[in-house]
């Protein structure tokens, strides 16, 4: 199956989408930490999603796109990956939650220990920045901790939304 893909600019930085045509399967800034293989990627920058997505990026970096845009998403990764980013895609606009919160939330839903770090690499993961809000995990103590995109662009999200 083919990897189309899509360049994006924003504010802070050129990002590439990647999908199969009609869900989003990742949104990357260029170059960031678990960037994956490009071998296999068409180039579709017509496709109707990315031009959608482009258009609520658009948005959002000024401000007026609070909610998601009308996009499948389809994130590829783990089952217990999938668990961690369907609670990322609960922190609504201009909040935040932390790692520890997150792990609290896991460990109640499974009924088995969960440890922080291991929600943390999950976060890290995340395949689809920006729509599935990974920006919004703070440390325990409200620290930034780390992000895939850099520290200063989960600094520049979080201001922007005015999250706390």
């Amino acid at each position: 199956m083919a990897i189309f893909t899509c360049g994006l600019k924003t504010p802070i930085g050129d990002m590439v989408a990647a999908g199969d045509g009609e869900a989003i399967s990742g949104v990357w800034f260029a170059g960031q930490k678990y960037f994956p293989d490009t071998k296999e990627w068409v180039k579709a920058e017509d496709f109707t999603v990315f031009l959608v997505l482009q258009k609520w990026l658009d948005g959002y970096f000024k401000g007026e796109a609070r909610s998601l845009p009308d996009i499948k998403l389809a994130p590829i990764g783990s089952p217990f990956q999938q668990k961690v980013w369907n609670i990322l895609r609960q922190i609504e606009y201009g909040q935040s939650t932390t790692y520890g919160k997150i792990a609290q939330i896991l460990a109640y839903e499974s009924n088995a220990k969960m440890s922080s770090q291991a929600v943390g690499g999950a976060v890290g993961r995340n395949p689809i920045s920006i729509l599935i809000p990974c920006h919004r995990v703070l440390g325990a103590d409200g620290s930034l901790t780390g992000y895939a995109g850099g520290v200063d662009k989960k600094l520049y999200l979080l201001k922007l939304e005015g999250a706390r």
